[in-house]
């Protein structure tokens, strides 16, 4: 039998928006659904095609292969994933979770995944040096851990534990409303699966128990503020489940001289008025030591020297960044009066060459004067 048009299955136009396939699959396989159809062959097959027809408008570079070619894109099953007959109407409900939220009997599969505990953050501070070269530290921290008196069992006799009877344990019992088919938290277990007689003293029966742990942490070389690293299983403990992880999150000071953008450094370098007008080779700091800067005659404040290689090597990348000096001409404070004297006869003669050694300042008042 010739299969039918998928838009024809669902009822709706080939210009319809994700939004109008989904209310309509919703509509259909609500209406079809076996659960509110017991023993109709017809409405299953129904619901199936609508299913079929829904797995491939949904997904956008499926439905743009069946708008070129029709079925005959699908030959030999879906993609490698499709309704070749051996699904049942609970296997297909299962792929569309999100539509129903689990409401029929399709949420089963995601309720045998085994439970976790919560992921941790720990913020550590780390000064410039120590986030850029890597360091190893110690941190300490208060964390639900598997309780010591019982081993995480949460009674110290394991015959005191058994295994729930209503839900038999799994956590979940299934609910008849009308057509529907729910599935909810077992109430009398809720939802841990397993029932415990002779509850543990110390921990109560719930398995954990806050206990203050210290570890010693790897920061790798070149992170930044707001880089993580992972723990994995130093979260949170959790009674017959998974721990979560702990996420140490790396806070970094400012410094005193330098400023990071990235893999590169910034920073400031204060010349006398002299040195910046005469020229001069200054030695400054790095984060490795101190390198050369030749500072040319007449610089201007506000010029940015380049150091190659003298910046930062990011944990992400292989290349290292550069340090960037920028020029700040200082203007002398606290003269002597020979200085003073000295500076007057200076400015006596810059005024006398017709500002040939200020030629911005010639520039910004002919222009103003214009």
């Amino acid at each position: 039998m010739a299969k039918r048009d998928y838009y024809e299955v669902l009822g709706i136009a080939k210009t319809a928006s994700d939004d109008e396939i989904k209310k309509a699959y919703r509509k259909l396989a609500m209406k079809y659904h076996p659960d509110r159809n017991p023993d109709n062959a017809e409405a299953e097959e129904k619901f199936k095609e609508c299913a079929e027809a829904y797995e491939v408008l949904s997904d956008s570079e499926k439905r743009s292969m069946y708008d070129r070619m029709g079925h005959n894109a699908f030959e030999g099953g879906m993609g490698g994933g499709g309704f070749g007959g051996g699904f049942s109407a609970e296997d297909i409900f299962s792929q569309f979770g999100d539509i129903f939220g689990g409401a029929f009997g399709g949420g089963g599969r995601g309720q045998q995944r085994a439970r976790r505990g919560s992921d941790l953050r720990y913020v550590m501070e780390l000064t410039l040096e120590e986030a850029v070269k890597g360091v190893k530290k110690t941190i300490t921290f208060t964390a639900p851990a598997p309780c010591d008196a019982c081993d995480g069992k949460g009674s110290k006799n394991p015959n005191d534990v058994e295994t729930c009877k209503t839900c038999h344990g799994a956590g979940q019992v299934r609910m008849q409303q009308g057509f529907f088919s729910v599935q909810q938290t077992c109430s009398t277990c809720r939802g841990q699966g397993k029932i415990i007689k002779n509850p543990c003293n110390k921990c109560h029966g719930s398995g954990v128990s806050d206990r203050q742990q210290t570890l010693e942490v790897t920061i790798p070389a070149g992170v930044d503020n707001g880089d993580r690293v992972r723990l994995t299983g130093k979260g949170e403990a959790i009674r017959d489940g998974q721990s979560g992880d702990l996420y140490v999150e790396v806070v970094v000071r400012e410094h005193d001289i330098f400023q990071r953008d990235g893999a590169d450094l910034y920073m400031d370098v204060p010349v006398s008025i002299a040195d910046a007008a005469l020229g001069k080779e200054l030695e400054i700091p790095t984060l490795d030591g101190r390198v050369s800067l030749k500072v040319p005659e007449g610089t201007q404040t506000g010029k940015m020297f380049r150091l190659r290689g003298k910046g930062v090597k990011p944990v992400r990348s292989s290349m290292q960044g550069d340090l960037l000096c920028r020029i700040v001409v200082e203007t002398p404070v606290n003269l002597t009066s020979r200085q003073r004297e000295l500076l007057k006869e200076l400015q006596a003669t810059m005024e006398s060459d017709d500002n040939k050694s200020s030629p911005k300042k010639k520039s910004f008042f002919d222009r103003l004067f214009d």
